[in-house]
């Protein structure tokens, strides 16, 4: 179809009358797909339902462009009145896009306005063509599929451009849910169930919107980073190159992404691998590994991801970026206290073992509280855990800290890492972005220490809600990949004797966690009180009565956090705080106030500022319980 004949259809279209954005769209797609020879023109309806532009222009099945289309005359082809949300989240997500009326069309290239040609105008009930822009629109379309796409050389454009594509995605799965319903038999339905029963049982289909494509953007992301031949990069490879240390984004993302992709979103994860393609990864990680703050892209690209994608879920979670500094004196503080309070010279390196009772799988014996047979297995006993990973900031410091102790000792240190390291460092994190980021950022801080991975053995994180109780081991074939790291974070759980329990825990009084466990623990917080409000419900207090849970269990322990400080001189926190005196036999509280509520100022007269970017005071706490204490003191 040329310019003539395109005139010629829509015009007859529009005199007929009683016509909609919809009417012209196959007229369109024939005109470009003349003028574009070599590349594919799609109008899909389902791919429109979940979100997609109204057109892809594909080459090789990988996007190079799009076109969204609103009716003849719409006069908001800018997107600054009653398509601003839809515009400018193409604009923010999508490298090139015009915005048409069918006979005004406007060019956007990196979110910014580019060029603009009409090419007819309405007369009374009649369209009429302008020959003479039609050579100028040949160009802008050919241009538009044929310029290649700018490369990408900073960890923050970078960040921003998988924030917008991930929105695109996590939109495009919650209307896919919302038409087939939750309990339909669409593949996005049945794999909501999924989650729901192995891993997060509260999970909404919103939430589950955000795994999903955070899933896809942070594996492709991986991949990438450990891609050396990027000219070639596409999501199959993407799948074979995620790290085998980290087994469940490597299933969730071949299942999600490669064999099982839908079709309604094919186009978003396609325009994903040509960015990560045009991405310079080595430049952008090069800062890999510096201390000054944000120096760091891992931490980086995190933050500016959930900056970009979600700043309320960056809020409800309670995601705060942990300085060096502090998180530097927490785990010095932690080996200092093994080396003095539990005679273990080496504090944090320490490799001795105790013997603990575990379940055998597989096993039954109706004598035993849970059904099975047990046997006796020897367990590293300085086992650690941090139930708010993030994004592996404390973990990865205790492997600094650690391979200090080995210097002059180098030989050694990969024995140690794979045999009596690795075992002992475990986390929980929900947030599907942090936890892909703690595994890399792990992976590459054992690299930078001279370790090169030989075994296949995953990292002991997890995604699971800490505030959870361990999950009944799985026996659902289906996805097996949901299930076994349901079953690995239940382990941990349940049979793991943590003694050191330690990071950053969110701070929320809006909780999200109200489940049973938790709540049926922090009510032991709550005793006696006879408070009209008690306050009690933050995250950060339901973390520290988990940590307390984990030590008392384990008999002795150390549990660091840096946390609010509201619970120091809270009136409703007395019950909380006699329990902690009682449970622990020594505290030690390292108050670094910065609440913009109180107005304090710093002892020389300067102002009280905080060592995050929030209103509320923290402070570093370590509580202490050698067992040594007698029940009553």
């Amino acid at each position: 179809m040329n310019f003539k004949e395109y005139i010629h259809a829509i015009d007859q279209l529009y005199h007929v009358g009683n016509t909609t954005e919809h009417s012209f769209r196959g007229s369109l797609a024939s005109y470009l797909q003349s003028i574009l020879n070599n590349f594919v023109v799609t109008n899909e309806p389902r791919r429109i339902d979940c979100g997609a532009p109204d057109y892809v222009i594909t080459q090789k099945n990988v996007p190079v462009a799009f076109l969204e289309a609103k009716d003849v005359n719409d006069g908001d082809l800018d997107g600054r009145r009653q398509h601003k949300e839809q515009f400018n989240r193409y604009k923010s997500s999508l490298d090139r896009i015009i915005f048409t009326d069918y006979l005004d069309f406007h060019l956007y290239v990196g979110g910014e306005y580019r060029d603009a040609v009409r090419i007819a105008e309405t007369r009374g009930d009649r369209i009429v063509g302008i020959p003479d822009n039609e050579a100028k629109f040949t160009e802008m379309v050919l241009h538009l599929a044929t310029e290649g796409r700018q490369r990408i050389t900073s960890s923050s454009a970078l960040a921003k451009q998988m924030a917008g594509k991930a929105h695109l995605l996590s939109d495009a799965v919650k209307k896919s849910i919302a038409l087939d319903g939750e309990d339909g038999n669409s593949d996005m339905a049945v794999l909501l169930r999924a989650f729901r029963k192995a891993l997060i049982h509260d999970l909404k289909p919103e939430e589950f919107a955000d795994i999903y494509a955070q899933t896809i953007v942070y594996g492709l992301f991986t991949a990438r980073l450990n891609d050396q031949t990027p000219e070639d990069f596409s999501r199959q490879e993407a799948a074979e190159l995620i790290p085998k240390s980290n087994p469940f984004l490597r299933k969730v993302f071949q299942n999600i992404a490669v064999y099982d992709l839908d079709e309604s979103i094919a186009w978003i994860v396609e325009d994903l691998v040509s960015m990560f393609a045009a991405t310079d990864a080595d430049r952008i990680m090069k800062n890999y590994g510096g201390n000054k703050r944000h120096s760091d892209p891992i931490v980086h690209f995190y933050e500016d991801f959930l900056a970009e994608y979600d700043p309320k879920l960056r809020k409800a979670r309670g995601v705060w970026y942990t300085p060096a500094p502090v998180v530097k004196f927490i785990v010095s503080s932690i080996d200092e206290i093994l080396q003095t309070e539990y005679n273990l010279p080496m504090g944090l390196a320490d490799d001795s073992t105790i013997m603990i009772k575990r379940a055998i799988q597989q096993s039954k014996d109706k004598r035993t509280s849970d059904g099975m047979k047990h046997e006796m297995v020897p367990v590293h006993r300085v086992q650690i855990l941090d139930p708010a990973t993030g994004t592996g900031t404390f973990l990865a410091e205790i492997i600094q800290q650690v391979r200090d102790k080995f210097e002059g000792m180098e030989g050694v240190w990969p024995s140690y890492v794979e045999n009596s390291l690795i075992p002992r460092l475990h986390g929980f994190e929900i947030l599907m972005a942090s936890y892909t980021i703690a595994h890399l950022k792990l992976s590459l801080t054992l690299k930078a220490t001279g370790y090169e991975r030989v075994s296949k053995d995953r990292l002991n994180v997890f995604l699971t809600n800490s505030l959870e109780e361990a999950t009944p081991r799985a026996t659902d074939l289906f996805a097996k990949w949901l299930s076994d790291e349901a079953d690995e974070a239940s382990r941990v759980k349940t049979e793991t004797p943590v003694m050191i329990c330690t990071g950053n825990p969110p701070y929320s009084v809006s909780s999200q966690n109200m489940g049973k466990w938790i709540t049926d623990l922090i009510a032991d917080y709550k005793k006696n009180l006879n408070e009209r409000k008690t306050n009690l419900d933050d995250d950060y207090i339901k973390f520290i009565r988990l940590g307390q849970h984990y030590v008392e269990k384990n008999g002795t322990g150390i549990l660091a956090y840096i946390s609010n400080n509201s619970f120091i001189d809270g009136i409703t926190h007395r019950q909380m705080r006699r329990l902690l005196m009682k449970a622990f036999d020594k505290i030690y509280i390292l108050d670094l106030h910065g609440s913009s509520r109180k107005q304090e100022v710093a002892p020389d007269g300067g102002k009280d500022e905080n060592v995050f970017d929030i209103m509320q005071g923290v402070s570093i706490n370590l509580f202490v319980k050698t067992g040594s204490k007698k029940k009553d003191e």
